[in-house]
């Protein structure tokens, strides 16, 4: 999702996002004290704040909000001192939990270890679109820095209402309010005792610069991370409420097929068993896992399937079935094309092609549901819980007030979690077994049901002047998505342009979506344009930008390998690429060697620049670009979904293939902190380069030009 002008817009690749209601969470003062006791709270009137949260973008996958009737809270300050932090965000592995308290922190003035916070519970925090596009750094530590700010001047209000002084006077740090002229002080906690507080969040408050944090910008350890490494977090799979019962659902043999007949005789005889049939949904609950998949194994089933291509077929079919004529929002042009080509001193033309992929999560897909007097309560890994609860209330017929969606901190998504899949199938089997219910898919199910990161094509025609500078660019995007399809080279000449396809296996949001794609064909084809103006890569894009932060970061990256290095070895070679994304901006550059009797690739060394912006937790960001480093390498080598007529092909780990440790090489993080911009998401765009960067390594080690993502899965084939 990119925020153009303060307003956001859903990219066309998020095919998974389908219309759903969406509504204000209400939740009143008297019923917000009751839950958390007496305290300091600050709340959020969403008509008087239009950037308080993210808001359904009026994008035709949404329907507009409803107009607010009620308040939302944010930051309560309870008789202890403690301070809770709330926001409908999803912790999902990218460790924004410690950023946002880091944040809250800060800014109230109180210690980090004070700070908890309540995330993505539909019941208890503010409405959210979701946990995507990087957002959540740029759009919640703003507002919660906000909101701290807010409750700090209501702490002050008090204390000179206390002492019965001006607040001016008056300076809030280490949880307590000091009177400058007298010395005396007064804790928060005391503050709090006993009150019951409360302010809306006004239209503007200072915040404190970048420049002057205290505990934001510091690598502070992930909160409750030692309860991740000794196993006591409890995920979803791990929950298990009294009287729950085990979920299986029987799935289709192919995709698109549906059920003709269904008999279940035998399981009429199975102890504790229930098996559900609705619509094509077939499934069971049990007492274990594998009486319920006993159950289903009894069940005589049959079905209708539908033809369908193969992986073999599938970008002469994407390109074939493009839409010829494109919205005005996918194309843009600027000069003439026609006119940048002719004035060409050299003209390349290409065409790049890329996989589907699978997201492969370590936790799959799981959902523990529970009916209570007619009200549904739902555990599960999702990216959206508002969309989740309202996409359960649509399917069961209940208003959005008697379904609530709470998100255990999940074992990652990569974009692949957006969806109620398993939250709709144990509710399904939980109301009819009158118990809870919990399913977890299997490994199979998850490469195999789980919607994946569309395949596309990709076409550049391009021209440079016998100086190096570009004079034309025009690049086709059939059907991976417009996500990061614009050049950032200066080229007077220039049209991009996205094709819709219909498609062909069930698509839907990855880590960097369709920029992935686009970086991948837009930085190999700069680097065989820098190798025919015979410039060196690096002084081809530099000559060619105009944009700081982005030749900041291609020189950080650089300076970092030691560019240009000079070969050592047989089959060694060395890459660069670069991209800006979602408001930040990276720089990688590769090592590889390759073996030319084997055709074996390794990639030796990665160092990729990263900049986005001030540095809210340094450990948490290094973190979050070296996995999306390693996550790149499947990408670019050997990842790809193999299917065909419906069927996939490879949907376990022994066939999909993704990195392993063996894999992994020599990792360096540049990480740069620019403290003079407002901070920026970190989740997506540090995937962005790694394929091109090792593609280009590739080419300089053999002069072989690899224009299709995975580019070796099985060795790279030397003439």
């Amino acid at each position: 999702m990119n925020n153009v002008e303060g307003k956001l817009f859903i990219e066309p690749e998020r095919y998974e996002f389908t219309a759903a209601s969406i509504h204000q969470f209400e939740l009143a003062r008297r019923d917000f004290f009751k839950i958390l006791g007496a305290g300091i709270a600050v709340f959020a009137v969403a008509k008087d704040a239009p950037a308080a949260q993210e808001t359904a973008p009026g994008h035709r996958s949404f329907h507009n909000e409803d107009l607010p009737k009620d308040i939302s809270a944010w930051l309560h300050v309870g008789e202890d001192g403690g301070v809770t932090g709330f926001t409908g965000k999803a912790e999902i592995g990218q460790n924004i939990r410690t950023e946002l308290a880091q944040t809250i922190a800060d800014e109230l003035r109180v210690p980090f270890e004070s700070v908890h916070m309540v995330m993505a519970d539909t019941a208890l925090t503010p409405f959210d679109a979701g946990t995507f596009g990087s957002r959540t750094t740029p759009t919640m530590t703003p507002q919660l820095r906000r909101v701290a700010a807010a409750a700090r001047d209501i702490l002050v209000e008090a204390a000179a209402k206390e002492w019965n002084v001006a607040p001016a006077g008056l300076v809030a740090a280490n949880a307590k309010v000091t009177d400058l002229a007298s010395g005396r002080s007064i804790k928060y906690a005391e503050l709090a005792r006993g009150k019951t507080l409360a302010q809306n969040l006004p239209a503007e408050d200072p915040i404190t610069p970048a420049t002057e944090w205290t505990i934001a910008g510091k690598a502070i350890p992930k909160v409750d991370g030692r309860a991740f490494v000794t196993g006591r977090h409890q995920y979803t799979t791990d929950l298990h409420p009294a009287g729950m019962l085990y979920g299986k659902v029987l799935r289709p043999p192919s995709f698109g097929a549906t059920l003709t007949s269904f008999r279940q005789n035998e399981t009429k005889a199975m102890p504790g068993v229930f098996v559900v049939r609705d619509g094509d949904f077939v499934g069971a609950a049990a007492p274990t896992e594998r009486e319920a998949q006993a159950a289903l194994d009894a069940v005589k089933a049959e079905w209708k399937e539908v033809p369908q291509i193969s992986n073999k077929e599938l970008f002469a079919y994407l390109k074939q079935n493009g839409v010829g004529k494109t919205e005005d929002r996918f194309r843009k042009q600027k000069g003439s094309i026609e006119e940048g080509l002719a004035n060409a001193a050299h003209r390349l033309d290409a065409t790049y092609t890329v996989a589907y992929i699978a997201h492969a999560p370590l936790e799959p897909r799981a959902a523990v549901a529970q009916w209570a007097d007619g009200k549904l309560t739902v555990w599960t890994g999702t990216q959206r819980p508002f969309a989740n609860r309202d996409e359960l209330a649509a399917a069961f017929h209940l208003p959005e007030s008697s379904v609530r969606v709470i998100v255990p901190d999940t074992g990652s998504a990569y974009g692949g979690k957006h969806t109620s899949d398993a939250a709709m199938e144990a509710a399904r089997l939980a109301r009819a077994a009158g118990r809870p219910v919990k399913v977890v898919w299997t490994r199979e199910e998850e490469f195999t049901w789980a919607y994946f990161r569309p395949a596309g094509v990709i076409e550049i025609k391009s021209g440079i002047a016998s100086d190096g500078a570009l004079t034309a660019w025009e690049f086709h995007n059939y059907h991976s998505g417009a996500s990061g399809i614009e050049t950032p080279y200066v080229v007077a000449n220039q049209r991009t342009e996205y094709h819709q396809v219909p498609l062909i296996l069930r698509s839907g949001s990855y880590r960097g979506l369709a920029a992935t794609a686009n970086h991948f064909a837009r930085e190999v084809h700069m680097d065989a344009l820098a190798s025919a103006a015979k410039m060196d890569p690096l002084d081809f894009r530099m000559k060619n930008l105009a944009d700081t932060r982005m030749r900041a970061v291609l020189e950080a990256a650089a300076k970092s390998l030691g560019w240009p290095r000079k070969k050592t070895r047989e089959g060694q070679g060395f890459g660069i690429a670069c991209g800006a994304e979602k408001g930040s901006y990276v720089a990688t550059c590769a090592e590889v060697s390759v073996d030319r009797n084997s055709g074996a690739v390794r990639v030796v060394k990665l160092v990729e620049a990263f900049e986005c912006g001030a540095i809210v937790n340094p450990d948490g960001l290094r973190n979050q670009v070296v996995g999306a480093m390693i996550q790149g390498l499947g990408g670019a080598l050997f990842e790809a979904i193999e299917f065909e007529n419906g069927r996939i092909k490879n949907p376990r780990f022994s066939s999909y293939r993704v990195p392993r440790f063996r894999d992994v090489p020599e990792i360096e993080a540049v990480l740069l902190d620019r403290k003079d911009i407002p901070s920026a998401g970190a989740g997506e765009t540090p995937i962005m380069a790694v394929a091109p960067a090792i593609g280009n390594a590739i080419f300089d080690a053999t002069g072989v030009r690899l224009n299709s993502l995975p580019m070796v899965p099985n060795g790279l084939r030397l003439a």
